[in-house]
């Protein structure tokens, strides 16, 4: 594959996105880079936020998986769709009541300063190296297949991907992103069904001969159901439910893009809808997956991590075209979780940290130039970041890494939980030391479970047991209130 078509379809595909920019972006103020102006129509952000959720990583490694994990996650795709469920029809209610930018100034409403800013430290710090991490994966995918090629080094990679990011993302924000997003989910989304096509081709099967063969193989059982194994069925589904719960609705860059929409009823529809697609797309990657094992099986070849699979095969075994689909839709999906984690984290720093909605007697010119300066900085903090990932060289290290900013979303369940299902007050300083022992306790369990707990081995439920922990330590420190919390539902 020639690294110079590789670069002109890139130049290509970034020219669509800065157009999609240019139009977005003209006359866009604040209110556009935090909430669109509430102006989002809602089937644009429910279509666009497929891309948001399946980042880089979910586009190289949920093929992969079906070959030790099989169709079984199908099961949390299930629980997310409850999930989302809950989202739209508590949350979202309470977040359009209180006419938020930030979710996390419910928790200052509720419970007062520490826990406030203990709810968004732990969202910048969790998306701050999940975005990272995410970028990462997908730059040194770059990097081995094109830019090695020219002996560019890495860090210009990182620099000229996070700067294109800044460029796009500086001027319109969420505004711009609602419509960025819709373009690089249907580049995506196009090099998924493209990729299907190039193996049905390659291995002379038509789609509805791989589908039957793809049913009859072991490849397609979804329900596990011995209750100690980490994908036992229920586990699975309560896990998806409460992950949708915590990474999207209590996090500050999904909902961020529900905000932007005209009005509550308008959101909840986009709710509904994006629960639908994603479905859909998920089982779309699983059969790529399913069929790239067929296409393993009767090639003879040897690949080597599940995380390998897919790009292998499409870069170096399907031909040059395959191997740029492949590539175009792999940025595709690394653009909108990394422009959303940037535009989300400069919101939460402007607002939970610097009260830049608050300030009186200061110009939009003035608070323009501020978020600038977060923009700016934050891009720094990532560029340093992956940076950093690149010289530890260990995936293990890696992937831990990648669970431990999963851990962060479990103290989020344990304060909004407390505050919508209760109406006692909490020790408001506390709340940061209650909330760092959880998931302390949570990694601990996760190490030595099969010692304490009889062989027994936690799986994505981990999440719900740290949100529990959270709601425990906030409960054994709370009072009662003479007057419940309005904001409590």
């Amino acid at each position: 594959m020639s690294p110079i078509l590789i670069l002109v379809i890139f130049l290509i595909y970034t020219v669509m996105l800065f157009g999609v920019t240019w139009f977005t972006s003209r006359k866009a103020d604040n209110q556009s880079f935090f909430i669109g102006n509430k102006a989002s129509p809602w089937f644009v952000v429910a279509y666009g936020m497929i891309g948001a959720s399946l980042s880089g990583v979910t586009f190289m490694s949920l093929p992969g998986w079906v070959k030790e994990t099989q169709f079984s996650y199908l099961v949390v795709v299930m629980g997310y769709m409850f999930g989302y469920l809950v989202i739209a029809l508590v949350l979202l209610p309470l977040y359009y009541k209180l006419k938020l930018t930030s979710i996390y100034t419910y928790l200052n409403h509720r419970f007062g300063f520490w826990s406030y800013k203990t709810g968004a430290g732990f969202f910048i710090i969790s998306r701050t190296l999940g975005a990272s991490l995410r970028m990462f994966v997908v730059i040194n995918v770059l990097q081995i297949f094109v830019f090695d090629a020219w002996n560019i080094p890495f860090w210009v990679n990182v620099m000229v991907f996070i700067l294109l990011i800044i460029l796009y993302t500086m001027k319109g924000g969420i505004r711009t992103i609602i419509w960025t997003d819709t373009l690089q989910t249907t580049f995506m989304l196009l090099a998924v069904v493209l990729s299907v096509i190039y193996i049905g081709k390659s291995l002379d099967i038509s789609l509805i001969k791989l589908g039957s063969i793809v049913k009859e193989s072991s490849a397609s059982k979804i329900f596990v159901m011995d209750w100690q194994h980490p994908r036992f069925f229920l586990k699975q589904f309560l896990s998806g439910m409460f992950i949708t719960i915590t990474m999207t609705g209590l996090d500050q860059e999904m909902m961020q893009k529900n905000l932007s929409c005209k009005n509550l009823r308008e959101a909840q529809k986009n709710m509904f809808t994006f629960s639908g697609i994603l479905f859909f797309v998920n089982f779309l990657f699983l059969f790529l997956g399913a069929i790239l094992l067929i296409y393993v099986q009767t090639k003879g070849l040897v690949i080597g991590s599940s995380d390998d699979l897919f790009p292998t095969i499409a870069i170096s075994h399907l031909g040059p075209v395959a191997g740029l689909v492949f590539l175009i839709g792999l940025i595709s999906a690394a653009f909108p979780s990394a422009d959303g984690a940037l535009t989300s984290l400069t919101t939460s720093v402007s607002i939970d940290f610097l009260g830049l909605d608050k300030r009186e007697g200061i110009s939009e010119q003035a608070k323009r130039r501020i978020r600038y300066f977060v923009h700016l900085s934050i891009a720094m903090v990532f560029f340093v970041s992956v940076l950093a990932f690149s010289a530890l060289k260990d995936k293990a290290v890696i992937d831990k890494l990648f669970t431990i900013a999963g851990y962060t979303y479990g103290p989020l369940l344990g304060l909004f939980s407390f505050g919508l299902f209760t109406t006692r007050s909490v020790n408001d300083k506390l709340t940061p030391v209650i909330a760092v022992i959880s998931p302390v306790t949570c990694f601990l369990l996760s190490s030595y479970s099969e010692v304490l707990f009889n062989g027994y081995k936690f799986g994505f439920e981990l999440l719900l047991v740290n949100g529990l922990l959270t709601f425990a330590g906030l409960m054994i420190f709370s009072r009662k209130k003479d007057k419940p919390e309005t904001q409590t539902v």
